[in-house]
């Protein structure tokens, strides 16, 4: 690729990232939807010979962009959310409930429910398991639309404007109120936190966690692939992937995420030197050296890095909960990763109309139909509405939030990451199949989610606040 044209990119891309968003507040279309479109319709004119976008000989540059910007959205996504999760306390545990049950069990079905589609339509084995992995975690980076917004910051709380330094004091005292008031009559957590918009919520913490918790369905994959079929994989593959792959790297990556998450903000915002003290500084940067300190840290120790830095963000957001320096680190990084998604999405539509689709087929775009429009939805369904939270309570979905939560699963910059991560460690013989089955399921998805999210949303809002409107009559 001439380095000439990867500026002339890089500047669209920057000046895209800045004008996009307002100009496309009021309308039914999505930053994403325009640059695909525009980069296919770049894909389309005479360029220059050695500019070639075939993801088998540029799969290792594909799976580090695509890497760092997914690591860039979740620190994002840690940042964002506002609900706390005190993993000592029941109730805390119980306002996540839509979270929980989108990974353990909506998810599970998705991976399963492509593999067998990917299976009965003649893929090996290995490939179906993997394109169940592939495609079934929801993208932090292009889920924008249906996220929530960034961290909220209390400025009475905060003390007018830099919050306190009260170690935690009290957030602990917050949520033993919070825990108490439920024990005492079932109805909640008191006044919650982040409680305006339950689907927002449980589509972005799904798809902070679920990006790492594809790893282990990745690695069965792999494992699969490499015994040559599900019946060559021996009991001890089996308990060796259990132990290690689906427990011990989930267990080290969300442990390593709030360690390191931990001591930056211990130094952040209590350092006895000043100059240590960044969140006093406003110094934002600090979010962009945790995002690559944890997932070095993880990765050396065998973690899913994923989920470290998911874990790490939150924990961030956890200290200080009400300091607006949360905010200027997410701003920080929302505009890096707005930028990595354009150049990408750039890029991809270009490489749709040079060829990464020519190997689509109908076994292809139904598996894409079917995810996006039945496998999803209805497997989110099933996880939110069995033994279903109240409504009325903190993680509670009716029903149209329930429906709204289960067919918002949007693919993106995830799903690539993936493929060239499996690809790199084995060769796959339906590798230009699987590519071009991915890209066209996440077109597939940046147009249908990307045209439904704002109408949808603004519903589910209008009719949030109609119902708080009666209430207060």
């Amino acid at each position: 690729m001439s380095i000439d044209l990867i500026y002339v990119i890089a500047g669209a891309a920057m000046l895209l990232a800045a004008v996009l968003p307002a100009l496309l507040e009021r309308y039914a279309v999505s930053a994403a939807m325009v640059l695909l479109l525009l980069g296919m319709g770049i894909g389309l004119l005479p360029l220059p010979e050695g500019m070639r976008l075939d993801p088998l000989e540029i799969r290792p540059q594909i799976e580090r962009v695509a890497e760092f910007t997914v690591l860039v959205a979740l620190m994002g996504v840690g940042l964002a959310l506002d609900r706390p999760l005190d993993l000592r306390r029941r109730a805390s545990w119980r306002t996540w409930s839509p979270t929980w049950r989108l990974l353990g069990i909506a998810m599970p079905l998705t991976i399963g429910g492509v593999a067998v589609l990917g299976w009965g339509l003649g893929l090996a084995p290995a490939a179906a398991l993997l394109l169940g992995a592939v495609l079934a975690p929801t993208d932090p980076v292009l889920a924008s639309d249906v996220q929530v917004a960034g961290p909220a910051v209390d400025l009475d709380a905060a003390g007018g404007s830099k919050g306190r330094s009260s170690d935690g004091a009290d957030d602990a005292e917050d949520a033993d109120d919070a825990e108490d008031a439920e024990d005492a009559d079932g109805s909640g957590l008191g006044e919650p936190v982040d409680e305006k918009d339950d689907v927002r919520f449980a589509l972005t913490s799904e798809a902070g966690l679920n990006d790492g918790l594809a790893f282990p369905f990745v690695a069965a994959a792999l494992l699969v692939a490499g015994a040559g079929s599900v019946s060559s994989w021996a009991v001890s593959s089996t308990l060796h992937w259990l132990a290690w792959d689906l427990v011990g790297k989930v267990v080290i990556g969300v442990v390593v995420g709030v360690v390191v998450g931990r001591g930056l903000a211990r130094v952040a915002f209590r350092s006895r030197r000043p100059s240590l003290r960044l969140a006093e500084q406003g110094e934002p940067l600090l979010a962009l050296a945790a995002l690559v300190m944890t997932y070095g840290a993880s990765q050396l120790l065998g973690g899913y890095g994923f989920l470290s830095v998911f874990a790490c963000g939150m924990t961030l957001r956890a200290a200080e909960r009400s300091h607006d320096y949360h905010r200027s680190m997410h701003e920080v990084v929302q505009r890096l990763e707005r930028l990595l998604t354009l150049v990408i999405l750039l890029l991809l539509g270009m490489a749709m109309t040079k060829g990464v689709l020519g190997e689509l087929d109908w076994r292809g775009v139904l598996i894409a139909l079917a995810l996006v429009l039945v496998v999803r939805p209805l497997s989110g369904w099933f996880g939110l509405r069995v033994a279903a939270r109240r409504a009325d309570l903190p993680g509670g979905l009716g029903r149209k939030e329930t429906l709204a939560a289960a067919f918002f699963g949007v693919r993106g910059i995830g799903s690539l990451y993936y493929l060239a991560y499996a690809a790199g460690e084995h060769r796959f013989d339906d590798e230009r199949w699987l590519w071009s089955t991915v890209a066209f399921t996440i077109l597939l998805s940046v147009m249908v989610h990307g045209t439904l999210a704002t109408p949808v949303m603004r519903y589910l809002e209008g009719r949030r606040e109609r119902a708080a409107a009666v209430g207060t009559t």
